[in-house]
């Protein structure tokens, strides 16, 4: 099977994101001071590939993100929180 370029790219993000994950699970278990700040170094290089990775996807239509939430679905989320309902 040979992988196209919308599969690599989406297989990239997937990947970046699932260490995205991985850093938010390990920075706030770690005590280091000096490992926690190089654990946040690498997620915030993380973070940036993503980013670029991200643009490069919306630029050759690979992704396309959903609609945007419509303001009374916006003050419904906002009334969940303040109520205490989630």
């Amino acid at each position: 099977m040979q992988l196209n370029e919308k599969t690599m790219v989406a297989d990239t993000l997937a990947g970046i994101n699932g260490e995205l994950v991985r850093f938010g699970e390990m920075i706030p278990q770690t005590e280091n001071k000096e490992l926690k700040q190089t654990l946040k170094q690498f997620r915030n290089a993380c973070e940036q590939s993503q980013e670029e990775i991200y643009q490069l996807a919306r630029e050759k239509s690979y992704y396309v993100p959903a609609a945007k939430a419509t303001e009374e679905e916006i003050a419904h989320v906002k009334s969940l929180f303040t109520q205490g309902t989630l």
